[in-house]
C-alpha cells in the first residue's frame, strides 16, 4: 500500500508555487554567480568545483540549482551541526565548516554557512561551498590517499566554526587559518567569496519575504519538499519491483593488494513508494584516505537512483524521502569510525558507488538504469605545484584538464564532458591556453580517443588523452586514480569502456609507465601523458542503428575496423573520411552474429 502525502485544502495556488520553487532556485543561482566572480582559486572561479544551497531552518535541503551532488547532498547535516551547537544563532553570524565527521564531504570541500533570520527568527541558511587549494596537511593540496588516519591528514577541519558575529569577522579564526595553510590569501579569498555568495542569500530571502510575508515563504518552502516527494513517488511506482544485488570494485592499492568489493542491495518497492539501497555488507574502514564520509555515501546513492528517475524530480530532501539508505558503522562506504581518513572521500570511493547504484537498476530489466561512468584522476585531474620564475613565485593547483566518458543510458549515447561520476559534468575542465599563461607549463596533446567508450546500442563517452610538462622549471605532478585494472562496466550487453593509463615521458622520448597513486618530479623538457576511463556502453553493439555506426565512424568516434568488426556494420569508403552502408552486407553479417 502507498502511503500518500496529502495535500492541504490550504496549499498555496500550484502557479504561485511554482513562482516561489523557482525563487530559491533562483536565489542559488546568484549565489553561485558570486562565488565564481569573486573567488581567487582558478579551480573555483574558472573549473566550478563549489556548490550553493538553501536548507530550511528544520535542517531540510530546499534548493541546490546546479551545485555538484557530492558537495550538496549533506548540506542538511552542517546546517543541523551549526544549530546543535549554537543555541545562540543571531542575525551576522557566519559558520565555517568542512568537517567531514559532521557533514562535510570532505575536508578540503570548505563551507561557509550563514543562518538567515526574519525577525529575529531563523527560517532558512545559505550554505556555500568550495574545493580549496590546500587545508594545510603535510602533502601540498591536502589529499593524502596514504593517509592512515585523520592525525596523518593534519588538515584544519571546521565543525560549525563561528567565523563571523554581528557581521563582524573574528579574526583569530581566520589568523589561524593563515598561519596553517600554504597559500592563505587564496583561501582568505575564496573564503570571502563563499561568505559573500551568502550574504547574498540572505539580501535575496529579505527581498523574498518582504513581497510574499514569511507566512507564505515558509509554507511554500514545506509544500514544495511534499511535492517532490510526491513526484518521487510517483516516479518509483513506473519501475518493475525487484531486489538486485550488485558489486563492483576499487583498484588494488597498497592497503588492499587485491583490491576492494563493493557491494549493494537495491530494492525496489512501488506499491510502497519506497526504494531501499542496503551498503552494509562491505568491508570495514581501511587505514588510508579512502573511506567515505557519510554526506558522500548519500550523495552516490541519491545520484545513482536519480539516473533512474525522470529529470525533472527535483533534488531535495522531499524526493530523498522516499530512498532510505542503510549503513553500518566504520564500514568504509557507510558511518566511518573516526578518526578514519576521508582524505579522498569524495572521489575514489564515491564515484564507484555511484557507478554501483546506478548500474544496479539496468538489472530490472531493458530500458532501466544507467551504465558506469569512467572513473580516472590520474593525469587527467592531478595536483601540481612548483615555482614560476615569471612571476618570483610559488604555485599549487588542481588542474582538471582531461576527461573520463560519460555512461550510456537506455536513452542516449554517454556524456563526452562527463569529467568523473561524483560531478556528473558539473565541473568544468580548463583552458588549456589560459593555464598556460597561468602557469609554467606547455601542453602537448589533447584529443579525443576513437573507440575508447565502451560499444553498445548507445555507447559510452570516449576519454581524452593529455600530455603536459614544464616549460621554465621543475613541476611536481601527484594524483591517485582509479580504474587502472577495473573498467566502467557496460550493462545490458553494452561492452565496457577503456581503462585509464598514465605515463611520464622522459627527455630521450622513452615513456614510463605511472602507478595509479604517484607523485612525478618532471623538469623542462619531460611531461605526462594521461588516458582517462572510457563510459560503459548500453545494449548489445549490434543493435546500434547502422546509420549511427556510420556517422560515428566518420566523425572519429570509433575506429572504422569496429564499425565491422564490433558493431557488424560494412561500410564503404566513398571519399575522405566518408562512408556508405552496405546493406545487404551489413543485415547478412549481423544475423550471422546474432545465431
Amino acid at each position: 500500500m502507498t502511503e500518500t502525502v496529502e495535500q492541504d485544502a490550504r496549499s498555496i495556488d500550484p502557479i504561485l508555487l511554482s513562482v516561489l520553487a523557482n525563487r530559491f532556485e533562483a536565489v542559488v543561482r546568484e549565489m553561485s554567480h558570486t562565488l565564481q566572480k569573486a573567488a581567487f582559486s582558478p579551480l573555483i572561479s574558472v573549473s566550478r568545483d563549489f556548490s550553493c544551497a538553501i536548507v530550511t531552518a528544520d535542517n531540510q535541503l530546499l534548493a541546490s540549482a546546479e551545485g555538484l551532488p557530492v558537495q550538496n547532498y549533506g548540506a542538511d547535516m552542517q546546517t543541523a551541526q551549526m544549530v546543535d551547537n549554537h543555541p545562540d544563532l543571531a542575525p551576522g553570524d557566519a559558520f565555517l565548516h568542512n568537517d567531514p565527521y559532521s557533514g562535510a564531504p570532505h575536508v578540503p570541500d570548505l563551507g561557509v554557512l550563514v543562518p538567515i533570520f526574519v525577525d529575529g527568527r531563523h527560517v532558512f541558511t545559505a550554505i556555500a561551498k568550495g574545493h580549496v587549494v590546500d587545508s594545510g596537511g603535510p602533502y601540498p593540496g591536502s589529499e593524502a590517499i596514504d593517509a592512515v588516519d585523520v592525525h596523518a591528514e593534519g588538515s584544519l577541519a571546521f565543525p560549525a566554526t563561528r567565523v563571523e558575529r554581528n557581521y563582524r569577522e573574528i579574526e583569530d579564526i581566520t589568523r589561524l587559518v593563515r598561519r596553517h595553510v600554504r597559500f592563505p590569501d587564496q583561501w582568505y579569498g575564496d573564503y570571502r567569496a563563499m561568505l559573500g555568495a551568502g550574504r547574498t542569500a540572505e539580501r535575496r530571502i529579505a527581498d523574498l519575504v518582504a513581497k510574499y510575508g514569511v507566512e507564505l515563504v515558509e509554507q511554500a518552502a514545506t509544500e514544495w519538499l511534499d511535492y517532490s516527494e510526491r513526484m518521487m513517488i510517483t516516479e518509483i511506482q513506473q519501475l518493475p519491483a525487484g531486489r538486485i544485488m550488485a558489486e563492483n570494485r576499487l583498484d588494488p592499492m597498497p592497503v588492499a593488494p587485491a583490491g576492494i568489493p563493493l557491494k549493494a542491495e537495491v530494492t525496489v518497492d512501488p506499491d510502497s513508494g519506497y526504494i531501499d539501497v542496503d551498503l552494509r555488507d562491505n568491508i570495514d574502514c581501511l587505514p588510508a584516505g579512502i573511506n567515505a564520509s557519510v554526506a558522500c555515501t548519500i550523495s552516490a546513492v541519491m545520484q545513482g537512483v536519480f539516473g533512474s528517475v525522470d529529470p525533472g524530480v527535483p533534488h531535495n530532501a522531499g524526493s530523498f524521502r522516499r530512498v532510505r539508505i542503510h549503513l553500518r558503522e566504520n564500514c568504509i562506504i557507510g558511518i566511518p569510525r573516526f578518526p578514519a581518513s576521508l582524505a579522498m572521500s569524495t572521489s575514489v570511493p564515491t564515484s564507484r558507488v555511484i557507478n554501483l547504484v546506478q548500474a544496479a537498476f539496468a538489472q530490472l530489466g531493458e530500458g532501466w538504469g544507467v551504465a558506469e561512468g569512467g572513473v580516472d584522476l590520474g593525469v587527467s585531474y592531478p595536483e601540481i605545484h612548483g615555482y614560476d620564475p615569471r612571476k618570483g613565485q610559488d604555485y599549487l593547483a588542481f588542474f582538471p584538464v582531461g576527461n573520463n566518458g560519460g555512461p550510456a543510458s537506455a536513452l542516449s549515447d554517454g556524456w563526452l564532458t562527463y569529467t568523473v561520476p561524483c560531478v556528473a559534468g558539473l565541473l568544468y575542465r580548463n583552458s588549456i591556453e589560459v593555464d598556460e599563461q597561468r602557469f609554467p607549463v606547455r601542453f602537448e596533446m589533447l584529443r579525443i580517443v576513437p573507440s575508447s567508450g565502451g560499444h553498445g546500442r548507445h555507447r559510452g563517452a570516449p576519454t581524452l588523452e593529455v600530455g603536459f610538462g614544464p616549460t621554465h622549471a621543475p613541476m611536481t605532478v601527484a594524483s591517485a586514480s582509479d580504474g587502472y585494472e577495473t573498467p566502467a562496466r557496460g550493462v545490458c550487453g553494452g561492452l565496457d569502456g577503456n581503462l585509464t593509463a598514465g605515463y611520464r615521458v622522459d627527455h630521450e622520448g622513452t615513456w614510463h609507465p605511472l602507478t595509479p597513486t604517484f607523485s612525478v618530479d618532471l623538469s623542462p623538457g619531460e611531461h605526462v601523458v594521461g588516458y582517462g576511463a572510457g563510459g560503459g556502453g548500453y545494449g548489445r553493439p549490434l543493435e546500434r542503428e547502422a546509420e549511427a555506426v556510420r556517422r560515428d565512424a566518420e566523425e572519429g568516434w570509433i575506429r572504422f575496423e569496429d564499425a565491422q568488426g564490433v558493431y557488424g556494420v560494412v561500410l564503404v569508403p566513398i571519399g575522405l573520411d566518408r562512408y556508405e552502408v552496405e546493406v545487404e552486407a551489413t543485415s547478412e553479417l549481423r544475423n550471422s552474429r546474432k545465431r
